[in-house]
């Protein structure tokens, strides 16, 4: 199983972190919106490390699709052929109150942007005229000078972040590959997940060894009573984050603790995070991300994902995980025999 590893920094950093982690022997890299952009990272680790690069995920709705296709195909050539363009909608209080978009039917929007920017590269890529039009999106100016022209390296793969049933399905109806929303559980993964991607796939006609299933994993991980006490903290913080968005209570319903809702919503309206964090249990920490030694993440990671993924996303939230366990992780999964794309 290939490993994804977060590039947790800055862009002045940013090179320097890649080739420490690209040394534990990850097959990527991976960023994700958060405090600073998403494509920088990238720029700056894409001349000197030789792994994949990802955006997972890069918010889709307050950009548009031509410059999201610029950034593509910049970072497809920077990287030498190993970017992948992942998108997500994000929730509606963050589109409309932190980025000042405009916010409606996101699986439908999703869908269209996915298409607009393989347009777009596809034009570049082929010489042929631009004329998409859409619902959301219109593209049909595309002079000489604006084109710049075949990537040498192809056009990158577009992999769509989802979590609920519909934006899953529209993963599996047009984009290359999904990327699985980190709150997440394996009784998630298999009874919303696997089903919302096989009527995807049956309703673009493709097969499930045409796209591709990347789980995302939040990784508490040690050697010491130390170390897991540590990593357990960050971890507990990041799941209370999580479990208080209400786009999240389907993963809690599935698990029995939807109940525990609209308790961490308001207690994260009132800045309570001590509160919030103590809500969250061990059998969460457990159920919700993985923890243990790094050999031990790592056969809970293919117990939950390996029959139908033969890629993950991990990381570790909220505390320094030592490089040697990463190692360690990266190795124990990569030496998990790969399985071959099935029907969910």
């Amino acid at each position: 199983m290939k490993v994804e590893i977060q590039l947790d920094a800055a862009p002045a950093d940013a090179a320097a972190r890649a080739v420490d982690l690209a040394a534990t022997g990850a097959a990527g890299l991976f960023t994700f919106e958060g405090p600073h952009d998403v494509f920088f990272p990238l720029v700056a680790a894409a001349p000197v490390v030789d792994v994949d690069l990802t955006t997972n995920v890069a918010i889709a709705l307050p950009r548009s699709p031509m410059h999201l296709a610029h950034a593509a195909w910049d970072l497809q050539a920077l990287s030498r052929g190993r970017f992948r363009l992942g998108l997500g909608s994000q929730i509606r209080p963050h589109i409309e109150k932190r980025y000042s978009a405009a916010w409606s039917r996101p699986a439908a929007r999703m869908r269209e942007t996915v298409l607009a920017v393989r347009a777009i590269l596809d034009a570049w890529e082929n010489g042929s005229r631009l004329d998409f039009r859409g619902e959301f999106h219109t593209h049909t100016l595309m002079p000489p000078t604006f084109v710049p022209g075949p990537n040498p390296y192809g056009r990158p793969p577009i992999l769509l972040g989802a979590l609920g049933p519909v934006m899953t399905r529209t993963a599996a109806e047009v984009a290359d590959g999904l990327l699985v929303m980190p709150f997440n559980s394996g009784r998630h993964f298999r009874e919303r997940t696997l089903p919302a991607v096989e009527r995807g796939l049956d309703g673009s006609g493709r097969s499930r060894a045409d796209f591709e299933i990347v789980p995302q994993v939040i990784v508490a991980t040690g050697r010491t009573d130390t170390e897991l006490a540590a990593a357990t903290t960050g971890v507990r913080a990041l799941l209370a984050f999580y479990g208080s968005t209400p786009a999240y209570r389907p993963v809690l319903e599935v698990e029995g603790w939807s109940h525990v809702q609209e308790p961490l919503n308001a207690l994260s309206k009132r800045g309570a995070v001590a509160e919030m964090i103590a809500m969250v249990d061990d059998t969460m920490v457990d159920t919700l991300a993985v923890r243990g030694t790094p050999e031990q993440c790592a056969a809970e990671i293919v117990r939950r994902f390996g029959e139908h993924a033969d890629r993950v996303c991990c990381y570790f939230p909220g505390y320094d995980v030592d490089l040697g366990h990463v190692r360690d992780l990266v190795t124990a999964l990569s030496a998990a025999p790969a399985t071959p794309p099935t029907r969910p």
